[in-house]
């Protein structure tokens, strides 16, 4: 069971935190070892407590990692305790969702449980690269670099997906609205247009035809289509969160397509190459490093290449270099460039120069697929506009051309 309690320290400075116990009994003897004397004692809600309650206040994002790392790293710069710090947070964010996390953190230092344990509690939160370089910087007794390291990474992972929505959002406009016009020309117009010709007798051109007969079959059965549409939405969002095999197929689909495979790969090196350099400047060993950031890529060619490097190359006494040099799904300069880097001893740099030159890549990928992407949807749209507009200005055409 899970509870939460206020309490009040000698100076009458009150403290919130959360305990696992059997009973309120328990909870009291906890606070009273403490030298605190109890204010209020609640039982939590909902399963595990901290993750039921989550599930209704929102969830952690990126941006409140950034924030997270950046005020822990400031405040463990200055030579505030970990306790401290978090205790000066929990009066900072009034998100729901992270004061509970918060709360269960410094409960688990309360405690005398390491601290990298509250975050390894929320995956579905933070990332096993984010909980690897928490362990390693607590290990070492270096958070405070570990949090900055974090910041500045975490920053350029937002900044990489802000990015990407910014150029996708006026292809994603006009896709949604081309569709709202289609639906509303084949379910609403195009049907009446077909009725007044259908019903006055008079013998329209065979490609009219077809088109009145697509527009009559919408009026009648465009309910049935539009619900079709909308449950294989829900089933698909539905599968693609529950279902890796279906989220497999997905991504397998979306790789064939030419300009997306590119702009995929180059996302790929470029959190390969910023979380690389992480975790090696974390001080984590290079076959675990590979592994944990074979986990983050997000490629599948390129995380089972770096678990091939890690356990057949790194595990077996090959360099870093000679590992790589076996795997030819990355490119040749990226091979040169850790093979250089290895010899200078410099490697965190050249992959933090790769990770900032796959960001611009990677910007102007997007933008050659956006170029490609707008007038294909305006001919697209175009064409089914206009062979709608045809199909009735023909027949009207030879209507009137009889008197």
């Amino acid at each position: 069971m899970r509870y939460k309690y206020t309490s009040t320290q000698s100076d009458g400075t009150l403290l919130e935190g959360e305990l696992d116990a059997e009973n309120v009994s328990d909870v009291l003897h906890y606070i009273a070892g403490r030298g605190l004397r109890p204010v209020k004692i609640t039982k939590v809600r909902g399963k595990g407590g901290f993750r039921g309650l989550s599930l209704f206040q929102g969830k952690i994002t990126l941006t409140d990692e950034v924030f997270l790392s950046k005020y822990l790293g400031l405040m463990l710069k200055i030579g505030t305790s970990l306790l401290q710090a978090i205790t000066i947070l929990l009066e900072d964010f009034k998100k729901p969702v992270i004061r509970e996390f918060l709360l269960r953190v410094r409960t688990n230092l309360e405690q005398g449980r390491p601290f990298y344990t509250a975050f390894a509690e929320r995956p579905d939160a933070f990332s096993s690269v984010y909980i690897n370089l928490v362990r390693a910087g607590e290990t070492s007794g270096n958070l405070e670099e570990v949090f900055q390291n974090l910041t500045t990474s975490l920053t350029k992972e937002k900044q990489l997906r802000d990015q990407i929505r910014g150029a996708l959002i006026y292809p994603v406009f006009l896709l949604s609205s081309s569709f709202l016009i289609l639906i509303f020309l084949v379910t609403f117009a195009l049907p009446r247009i077909s009725k007044v010709f259908t019903e006055g007798g008079f013998e329209a051109p065979f490609f009219s035809r077809i088109v009145f007969g697509i527009g009559l079959f919408f009026g009648k059965f465009g309910w049935l289509v539009i619900l079709f549409l909308v449950f294989s939405i829900i089933l698909s969002t539905y599968l693609y969160k529950q279902s890796f095999q279906f989220r497999k197929f997905i991504s397998l689909l979306i790789a064939d397509i030419p300009v997306v495979r590119d702009i995929l790969q180059k996302i790929a090196l470029q959190r390969f190459a910023s979380t690389f350099a992480s975790l090696i400047r974390a001080g984590i060993h290079l076959s675990e490093a590979l592994l944990v950031t074979a986990e983050a890529v997000g490629h599948r060619e390129i995380a089972d290449a770096l678990k091939r490097i890690s356990e057949e190359g790194i595990a077996k006494g090959l360099t870093l270099g000679e590992a790589f040099k076996r795997e030819s799904v990355f490119p040749q300069t990226v091979i040169n460039l850790i093979l250089i880097s290895e010899k200078a001893g410099r490697t965190e740099e050249v992959l933090d120069t790769l990770a900032d030159f796959y960001s611009n890549e990677i910007d102007g990928s997007l933008k050659t697929l956006v170029s490609f992407l707008e007038p294909l949807l305006l001919l697209f749209v175009g064409g089914v506009v206009g062979a709608i507009a045809l199909s009735v200005i023909v027949p009207i055409y030879q209507l009137t051309s009889q008197f």
